[in-house]
Formats: C-alpha cells, structure tokens, sequence
C-alpha cells in the first residue's frame, strides 16, 4: 500500500495546551482547548508545585483509518510540564484510509516539557504518518520518548502489510538541531534485515534536546545494563545539545524500564530533579 494514501473522512480530535508560572511559581495549566476525542485529565502535583503532570486521553482507545490527531503544547518561561498516557496507543487496520498524528512542542525560555507516552502499538494493515515538531526557546530543555510495536506480537500477529511514515524535528532558537524521517512498510526487507530491526517488533527512541550533558554522564548512561532478553540491544549518541537513546527488541515493557533509567539520569543532570514516576505506570 502506497505512503500516497490520500486521508479521507474520519474523527478529527485537536488538544491545545499552555502551561505557564502563577504568582505562586507555580506550573499550571493556564488554558486549554480541546475539539473531538482528545482531552486531558485534571494536573497533579506528584512532586510539588513546580511541575505539572497531566495525563493525555484518547476516549475512544484507538485510532482508525481517516482519524487524525493533532496535539498543541506550550511552556512559558520558568514552566515545568510533564505529559504521559494512560495506556497503550492503538493505530488499528486502516482499511486503505490514512491515519495521522502531528505533535508540535514550543518549549519557553528556561522551561522544561517532558512528552513520556506508553508504547503505541502499529496492527497489522495500519497506515499511519505522524509529524513531531520541537521548538526550543533560549535554555528550554525536552525530554520525550516513542516506543512503537510493529504488530501485536503476543497474539502472532506481524506488520507484514501497511506504513508508517514519520518524522522528526527539533529547533533551539530558530536553528534545527534535529531532523529524522522514516518510511517504514509492512512485510519490507528493512524489518528483517541486519541492517535494520533484524526481525525485532519493537523499536523505541528517546531524546533529550537543549541541555549539555558531560561526558562522566555519557559514560555513565552507557554503561547502563541492558536486559537483553530476546536479543535487545541500545545504543546512546550525544551531538551538541541533543541525545539520542535507542532500543531494539521484541519488549515494550523493557524498553520503557531501560528509558526509565536513563530518564532517572537525565533528569537530575539537566533540570535538578529526580525522577517522578507517574503513579499510572504501574496500573
């Protein structure tokens, strides 16, 4: 099935977030908008008032063929805020119809968004584009993680037809820093091949953009010890103020312990602050 597929009439859901510091230096989220199925939750405070956490929902649990999401976010300056899911995103067969998702992130001076999703996962015949979009202003700081399964691959099912199509990018100051595109198809030789997921079904990438990080760090991060149950591998690359984690293997679950740990790292390093798991995570 060609990446062309042209999108045609489906659920149209868009979710407009800005978060901003009250008098009290306090995170909190000073407005919203929201049309179709794509909400928030009421912000917690898990670690204080500095750092808002909200959770993004989907009611309708899954996105089918002709959907498109769009998600907006803001940080103004000296904000903190922390978005994750509920549980896994599901991107169904799409019937020859073409489901979207477009991110966008404007990240204010000296604030920090961290965007830490649970895994989505690709059933076999979806065709699925997404666009992310990072914008960092002076001394903002990112932290976001994607963990996608190619197939439900506890029930057998594999990724043997459908696409995906993503990309990337991040800007510091108007300058692009990061630019990544992928085309993936089902069945394709790239999801076997040695060269690229070497017959893992699942694939995760984690960034941290707008922070310096020390090569102690780095070292340390490295040396972070991997499960490798059924073959896992990763692999860290620093460039300037980006890092880029990877993971390969056939476990949503350790992918996200493994970027868990790293984001235990990171955290205190960039932002001065442990890491707060979100309660949900162990739901």
């Amino acid at each position: 099935m060609s990446l062309a597929v042209a999108v045609q009439s489906g659920w149209e859901a868009m979710l407009q977030l800005h978060f901003a510091l009250n008098d009290d230096s306090e995170t909190v989220l000073a407005s919203r908008l929201h049309k179709g199925p794509l909400v928030v939750q009421k912000p917690l405070y898990p670690e204080g008032k500095g750092v808002c956490h909200v959770m993004l929902l989907h009611p309708p649990g899954g996105v089918a063929g002709g959907d498109s999401l769009s998600v907006n976010v803001t940080t103004a300056q000296g904000s903190h805020a922390l978005m994750t899911t509920p549980g896994a995103g599901k991107w169904y067969k799409s019937n020859a119809r073409l489901a979207s998702q477009s991110l966008y992130f404007r990240v204010g001076k000296n604030s920090v968004f961290e965007w830490l999703p649970q895994e989505t996962i690709l059933f076999n015949g979806a065709e699925v584009h997404w666009q992310s979009r990072i914008e960092l202003e002076e001394d903002g700081c990112y932290m976001g993680w994607e963990i996608v399964c190619f197939g439900r691959s506890a029930s057998g099912e594999k990724f043997s037809h459908g696409s995906l199509r993503q990309e990337t990018e991040i800007f510091c100051e108007g300058k692009r820093i990061w630019g990544e595109y992928a085309s993936v198809q089902g069945g394709d030789k790239l999801l076997s091949s040695a060269t690229g997921l070497a017959g893992r079904t699942v694939a995760g990438t984690f960034l941290l953009a707008g922070a310096m990080i020390s090569d102690e760090l780095l070292k340390h991060l490295r040396a972070i010890e991997l499960d490798n149950t059924g073959g896992s591998v990763s692999g860290i690359s620093r460039m300037g103020k980006m890092v880029a984690v990877r993971y390969l293997g056939h476990s949503s679950e350790l992918a996200r312990q493994y970027f868990s740990v790293v984001w235990s790292m990171l955290r205190p390093a960039v932002c001065g602050r442990v890491a707060c798991m979100p309660r949900i995570w162990n739901t």
